[in-house]
């Protein structure tokens, strides 16, 4: 839709500050769509909330179209960032649909820095592999190759029995927590397709990329197969493959994710953001099918949540990897924000939304495990923890990336293909790692 002139009115202390933004750029007058306010509904949209992802949702407000000049209006209050001495980017939330696009106050000078990046300007030896310039980068991709699985592999005959023994509480809460997974790698596959395969240059980190896009295509396909087979009505069936436009959990959640995936945000803003995605959003779901695993429940989705949870700390580990590879970092404050958002949101699914003592878990551990796992990140990407939290769940070691177990005398989802990692270290990212 066309773009159009909103007016943004910021509170701050005593002081009334107007603001005119073009999109959703803030004070920068970045050009970035948000919506348009005329009465097609294919282009209109109405807002029922606002937040800043940078300032972890501190700031808040409301939008309304203005009747005289048909603009909308924010009224609220807008944090500053402070190593930015200015005010946060902010987010409207639409009633319905996808969020807008955020930018940050640093977003134009980090893309611009970012244009002579070694990862990220043009190269023209992307098209070959060979001879390999970025050595870690190239094992991470082969560490990938060595652990490839298939959802045929996934034996799902004894989790029948067990899924009509739940009680209708827990098996709530797994349809909850299956659907926002299923939606989730769409989000992910999406962004890697769209953005990150192509805006990366170094071929080493296109072949981990691509490697990457088949795992999420086979834990797609694997949470579509665990639906189909828990889940029999197809009414309800149709509504946990819709989550995101049905199951208002899974939508509040799933939007944190498509947020970032705005190229006007520079590229160390999204790979951290897409880090949390697959490091914090996706912690309390692990640990509360991990929670039924400790029970010896549903042998089929532990299984799978073993090997999904392996490849996922494997690609929030290659974002770090990427990360600290960049000539330029974010600021501190700006990186502790979009993990505080992470966390906010996992927190308000896991604990709030779809709360976890469903199926008998505490929630307040849940949350102070969560902010365990966002500091086990931030230290990653090399930045200050945030929470200072530890790990609540001794028992949560069976997520760490390299299975202790062999569980249900399966293969254990450590697994790897013979030959291809031969005395390979074990990968950094794990959720069990204290400091």
């Amino acid at each position: 839709g066309q773009l159009v002139l909103l007016k943004h009115t910021i509170q701050r202390t005593m002081a009334m500050t107007r603001l005119l933004l073009l999109g959703a750029g803030a004070a920068l007058g970045l050009e970035v769509p948000l919506a348009t306010f005329g009465k097609d509904p294919k282009t209109s949209f109405e807002f029922k909330e606002l937040n800043d992802p940078v300032m972890g949702g501190q700031s808040h407000g409301t939008w309304h179209v203005d009747a005289t000049s048909s603009a909308g209006v924010m009224d609220g209050e807008v944090l500053d960032v402070p190593s930015l001495k200015a005010p946060g980017f902010i987010k409207a939330m639409e009633a319905f649909g996808e969020v807008t696009a955020p930018v940050s106050a640093v977003s134009e000078e980090m893309k611009r820095l970012e244009q002579s990046d070694p990862l990220l300007k043009s190269n023209p030896r992307r098209w070959v592999l060979l001879p390999i310039q970025y050595s870690a980068v190239f094992e991470m991709y082969k560490k990938h190759e060595a652990s490839f699985w298939t959802a045929e592999e996934i034996d799902l005959a004894s989790d029948t029995k067990d899924w009509e023994n739940l009680t209708d509480k827990e098996q709530h809460f797994v349809k909850h927590v299956l659907a926002f997974f299923a939606a989730s790698d769409g989000i992910v596959l999406e962004n890697l397709a769209t953005n990150f395969a192509s805006e990366v240059q170094i071929p080493e980190a296109r072949a981990f990329y691509g490697f990457q896009m088949a795992m999420e295509n086979i834990h797609s396909e694997t949470y579509s197969l665990l639906i189909e087979q828990y889940i029999k009505d197809p009414a309800e069936k149709d509504k946990v493959f819709n989550a995101i436009a049905t199951m208002p959990a899974v939508q509040e959640k799933a939007r944190w994710a498509v947020q970032w995936m705005n190229t006007a945000c520079s590229f160390a803003e999204r790979i951290v953001a897409f880090a949390a995605v697959e490091g914090v959003l996706f912690s309390g779901s692990f640990c509360a099918i991990y929670w039924l695993k400790k029970r010896g429940l549903m042998p089929g989705l532990c299984f799978s949540n073993e090997l999904i949870s392996r490849d996922e700390g494997l690609h929030a580990d290659f974002a770090c990897l990427l990360y600290n590879m960049l000539q330029n970092k974010l600021p501190e404050d700006v990186v502790h924000g979009i993990i505080r958002g992470a966390v906010d949101s996992e927190r308000k699914f896991i604990c709030e939304a779809l709360p976890c003592d469903l199926i008998g878990m505490n929630a307040e551990l849940m949350a102070t495990y969560i902010e365990f796992v966002a500091d086990r990140l931030l230290c990653a990407l090399g930045h200050s923890k945030l929470f200072e939290a530890s790990n609540p769940f001794d028992w949560m070691e069976l997520i760490s990336l390299q299975g202790k177990t062999n569980f249900f005398e399966k293969r254990v989802g450590e697994y790897q293909k013979a030959g291809v990692m031969g005395g390979a270290e074990e990968a950094r990212f794990s959720l069990d790692a204290d400091f």
